[in-house]
């Protein structure tokens, strides 16, 4: 069983609230959870209740295999726990940077957009 380390969506319209979940890899999004490791809250204002995470819980499903997502790795490498699935697509994506560049060819958005790739159009009155 493949375990995967994600957010769940909660909360109503315009007022996003995040669970943290342990869920086999195959579940939709809001489907069965395995384990729940906490919560974020984008919008509240006190940064101490804004994340509240299970770190043993959160090191123990690492240890298992299970494989974070994109942002929860960025939060759980915030809070300080190691995260090795992270490091190597930071190094992946060093890599691609550095291919783009010797090659000359835009990485980021802003320089697709500076380079022409994307046609920007501008509100009247600006």
């Amino acid at each position: 069983m493949a375990v995967k380390l994600r957010m769940t969506r909660m909360g109503r319209r315009h007022r996003p609230f995040f669970r943290i979940n342990a869920v086999e890899s195959r579940t939709p999004r809001d489907g069965r959870i395995l384990e729940k490791l906490g919560h974020y809250d984008p919008i509240e204002k006190d940064s101490s209740k804004q994340l509240v995470l299970n770190l043993d819980r959160v090191k123990f499903w690492l240890e298992q295999g299970a494989v974070p997502s994109e942002t929860v790795a960025e939060i759980i490498v915030k809070q300080g726990v190691k995260c090795s699935w992270y490091e190597e697509l930071q190094a992946r994506r060093k890599k691609a940077r550095e291919i783009a560049r010797k090659a000359k060819k835009p990485y980021t958005k802003a320089e697709k957009v500076a380079a022409g790739y994307f046609k920007v159009e501008k509100k009247e009155g600006e």
